[in-house]
């Protein structure tokens, strides 16, 4: 991601993780609002977490100036205009999985976010026993193409929870799927989708070898380059145990690996 953004590469993760911001140039938002027009939330917010990690200084998401969120149904209703005062910049919402489910509150999600101000994307969770074409209509038959929304986001990792389907294909048959997938979204978009994944996922399936796209990485416990290696990232999901004002119970919390006036060109050149 540091190299998408013209930034020094995280070799020296102080590039990525400093705690060298001007906090007092700082002017976050906090008026609540309803309108299409996306803003950045609260910068450098502080959110409370139920399982902290005892982050290093230098490597804490802390240390990085916008922060958003994931949801699906399982958050119920979410006040987005709280949440956005709360310092959420960017809603990731979970939107179809497999080739024939759409997440209960995906609709919801979607036309409430966006009337917050909050940049939002729609994920897919990809499922082993659908093809990557038909996964890719489904989506495409239930995600609006708009062109103020976020680039899509296909969700890539193990479900060892599904009841149907207990599949794992070796990790060339995976790769060579996700391309179908992506390719297709790509084609119907005019934006290349994002791919989040985990740890496991990618050290199985060799994600390494896998380029030319961004990433939403995963890692509860060590900053991403210390998982993944210099992998690029541009998002960071950091907890799943956070506690975001908006959401009831426990809220996935994600961070932009990039300054507030990088955010602000990369939501543009995405939403114009």
């Amino acid at each position: 991601m540091r190299s998408l953004l013209g930034l020094a590469m995280l070799g020296s993760v102080a590039a990525c993780s400093t705690t060298s911001y001007d906090f007092a140039d700082v002017k976050p938002t906090a008026t609540r609002t309803t309108t299409t027009s996306f803003q950045t939330g609260l910068a450098y917010p502080r959110f409370n977490d139920r399982k902290p990690h005892p982050w290093d200084k230098a490597l804490a998401p802390t240390s990085y100036a916008i922060h958003g969120t994931d949801v699906s149904k399982y958050q119920g209703s979410v006040d987005w205009g709280i949440a956005r005062e709360s310092g959420v910049s960017f809603a990731f919402i979970k939107a179809t999985e497999g080739g024939d489910r759409v997440d209960d509150m995906f609709a919801t999600h979607w036309q409430e976010a966006k009337a917050s101000g909050i940049p939002r994307a729609a994920y897919h969770f990809y499922y082993f026993c659908r093809t990557a074409q038909d996964q890719a209509d489904w989506y495409i038959r239930n995600v609006p193409k708009e062109k103020n929304s976020l680039p899509p986001v296909l969700d890539m990792e193990w479900n060892h929870m599904s009841p149907t389907c207990k599949k794992r294909p070796p990790a060339s048959v995976v790769r060579a799927e996700m391309k179908i997938f992506l390719e297709r979204l790509t084609k119907h978009y005019g934006k290349k989708p994002i791919i989040y994944t985990s740890i496991d996922f990618y050290e199985d399936n060799r994600l390494d070898l896998f380029t030319g796209y961004d990433w939403w990485l995963r890692s509860v416990s060590a900053h991403p380059h210390i998982r993944y290696g210099t992998k690029d990232f541009l998002f960071w999901q950091y907890t799943g145990t956070g506690k975001v004002p908006g959401i009831k119970g426990d809220a996935d919390i994600n961070v932009f690996n990039g300054t507030q006036n990088e955010w602000r060109a990369w939501v543009a050149k995405h939403t114009s």
